[in-house]
């Protein structure tokens, strides 16, 4: 079997192929289906090349095909690195891939090598610049150190698209010596508002939730600290947890430390949740202390749910959370001024209500899937045409 797991793929293609480069299959389910859906409405035949693990099934369900390419995430591994390009180099050839979007940065990186010399136009989203770029230690010092000179060279390359989600990854970007017509802003991912409806507010103690993946970045470590401030204050204050350990990331919170959390009072960990709306559901108020996001999707389908929102004034996280009409920012790695937010949302149920309400008004007029598909396509036929003016 060819690596693309697919007899029909040498085959001319009808339709132009699209190929989406990720990680992990959870994450394309996650976070790309509402650009992959208006692809294939648009006319695209959509390919994912993923690490799949249990998402081939969901993925084919949608009428897209699934491929197999080996990731190694959260370790610098060279023969690793070259065996995920030659995959990736391979199914194009056999493909005939037109357009390929790659997801986040290693994505971006390996896939931008694998399609040198090949007539393809790329899309890459850089979505919040990961670890690399939110982390203070000195690895991730050298990495961007050396990313910088990789990325200006992959990144200007003719029939190449950079995708960033707010206008601080946009300067960004810049900094590191990305041309201004490369770079393009695409707000989030989108946000299934037909999914993820208003709900009325739960009864019973006042609750916020955490959604996402348990890192020290994504501010977990100081949202239980602030928890903890506020029990001291005698505020009984629950506090849910939706979300596993990432093992591959270097910034994750180990297991032990996250069961330790779940035994304090007050603290709940839910642990993977695969319906997120039930957790807004039992939640007052959705909080990501976040040191850097692309656009958060988990703020995004809180905000559908009508939700008000406490995040740290961070990029991404900035750009959803408005204050004094969504919800409340904080600064950066403060416990105690996270703490009082959070007391004040109790505090100001009124308040908070109306922010919810105007989150979901935010999340209709500009981050519902519908609108956020409408645009990747735009890039994509963009791509297809210059191609086409080309040859």
């Amino acid at each position: 079997m060819t690596a693309t797991g697919d007899p029909d793929s040498l085959t001319a293609p009808s339709r132009p192929r699209l190929v989406y480069v990720v990680s992990e299959d959870w994450y394309f389910l996650s976070h790309r289906l509402p650009m992959a859906r208006a692809a294939r409405e648009a006319g695209f035949e959509v390919h994912v090349a993923t690490r799949i693990v249990e998402g081939r099934e969901k993925i084919a369900a949608e009428g897209f095909r699934p491929h197999h390419i080996p990731f190694a995430r959260g370790r610098l591994s060279l023969p690793a690195s070259l065996a995920t390009i030659r995959a990736l180099r391979r199914l194009h050839r056999e493909l005939r891939t037109d357009i390929v979007h790659h997801v986040s940065l290693q994505p971006t990186v390996l896939g931008q090598v694998a399609t040198r010399g090949l007539d393809i136009g790329s899309v890459n989203a850089l979505t919040g610049l990961g670890f690399a770029f939110a982390s203070a230690t000195a690895k991730a010092a050298l990495v961007r150190t050396a990313l910088r000179a990789v990325l200006r060279r992959l990144l200007n390359r003719p029939r190449t698209v950079v995708i960033v989600q707010n206008d601080d990854d946009r300067r960004a970007l810049r900094r590191l010596g990305i041309r201004d017509d490369h770079i393009g802003l695409i707000a989030g991912s989108g946000v299934d508002i037909r999914r993820f409806r208003p709900l009325p507010e739960p009864d019973g103690p006042f609750t916020v939730a955490f959604v996402g993946r348990l890192l020290e970045d994504k501010g977990i470590r100081i949202l239980v600290e602030a928890h903890r401030i506020l029990r001291a204050r005698g505020l009984a204050v629950r506090l849910l947890i939706a979300g596993l350990p990432d093992a591959a990331n270097p910034a994750s919170i180990s297991p032990r430390e996250v069961g330790d959390w779940d035994i304090e009072p007050g603290i709940h960990w839910l642990g993977h949740v695969k319906d997120i709306s039930t957790v807004w559901a039992e939640a007052h108020v959705a909080v990501l202390p976040s040191r850097r996001e692309g656009l958060p999707l988990s703020l995004l389908e809180a905000a559908a749910c009508g939700r008000a929102l406490i995040a740290t004034d961070a990029p991404g996280c900035r750009d959803v959370v408005r204050p004094g009409t969504t919800g409340l920012l904080t600064p950066l790695d403060d416990a105690a001024a996270l703490a009082d937010a959070i007391a004040w949302m109790d505090s100001h149920p009124d308040d908070r209500r109306r922010f919810g309400a105007a989150a979901r008004t935010m999340a209709e007029q500009e981050y519902a899937a519908g609108l956020i598909g409408q645009e990747a396509v735009a890039v994509y036929q963009r791509l297809m045409d210059e191609g086409a003016a080309a040859s």
